[in-house]
């Protein structure tokens, strides 16, 4: 069973984290959703955060344990909000269960094939030799040296926890993800489609969701918009928290 953190009380909401997160990662936002009448249910996709390590990764099998994860917690009538790879399997889920699903909200990704992106980062990742036994700032020079993005490295510093005292350890699956990387950019096939009312936003600043793409999105979910968070990239939850809440709170409540 996957990992969770719940809050509050009322219509439950799932929220899925991206590649390399955690539902950690929501916690701010998750707090807000529930302070608004949601039970909010944060994830751990498996391979990630507290949730178990599998060889199995790909769409397929999180979206399945995530369908496990509602009939084990008995909810139905969920909304549920994801972003990038959490995105995917959000919209996998809507389209294989449509009876499950009310509304849902993708958060910069399209359903679309994406090449593989993530070679710099898995890289990074890599080359920290915990057999040295690091500490978070040698763990730190070590991916500066692939991953100069500050923003970036501090994302992926969250999943270091220390695993036994003196050992930290990423908490990702990183030798899964290293073997079965091109499963992130799977796209939902032509006759995968969802009727109910969908949301998705994009960062201004992202190269993830492009006006082109918009056709594609239409002949999935019929019942959808689009909205842009101006000045913000990917990561556009993190860096506007609070017009993406405005934006999904709106889109839910009505």
């Amino acid at each position: 069973m996957l990992y969770s953190k719940i809050e509050g009380k009322g219509k439950p909401l799932i929220i899925l984290h991206g590649f390399l997160g955690m539902s950690d990662n929501w916690k701010t936002l998750g707090t807000q959703f529930a302070a608004n009448g949601f039970q909010v249910h944060m994830l751990d996709l498996r391979n990630h955060g507290r949730s178990f390590h599998s060889d199995a990764f790909n769409y397929k099998v999180m979206m399945s344990d995530v369908a496990e994860y509602c009939r084990f917690h008995q909810l139905t009538k969920i909304d549920i909000i994801g972003h990038s790879m959490g995105g995917k399997v959000a919209m996998l889920l809507a389209v294989e269960y449509p009876e499950l699903v009310e509304k849902l909200v993708v958060a910069d990704i399209g359903p679309k094939y994406y090449p593989s992106h993530h070679q710099d980062i898995l890289a990074g990742l890599d080359a920290v030799d915990f057999s040295h036994k690091p500490d978070r700032n040698q763990v730190e020079e070590v991916l500066q040296k692939n991953i100069p993005d500050f923003g970036i490295r501090q994302f992926l510093m969250k999943s270091l926890f220390w695993k036994e005292p003196g050992q930290l350890a990423f908490r990702f699956n990183l030798e899964v993800f290293k073997k079965e990387i091109e499963q992130i950019g799977t796209a939902l096939t032509d006759s995968q489609r969802f009727d109910k009312p969908t949301l998705f936003i994009r960062g201004g600043n992202s190269k993830y969701i492009l006006d082109d793409d918009f056709q594609t999105i239409q002949s999935h979910f019929h019942n959808s918009k689009v909205e842009t968070i101006p000045n913000v990239g990917h990561w556009l939850h993190a860096e506007d928290p609070q017009l993406f809440f405005e934006i999904v709170i709106g889109f839910l409540n009505t």
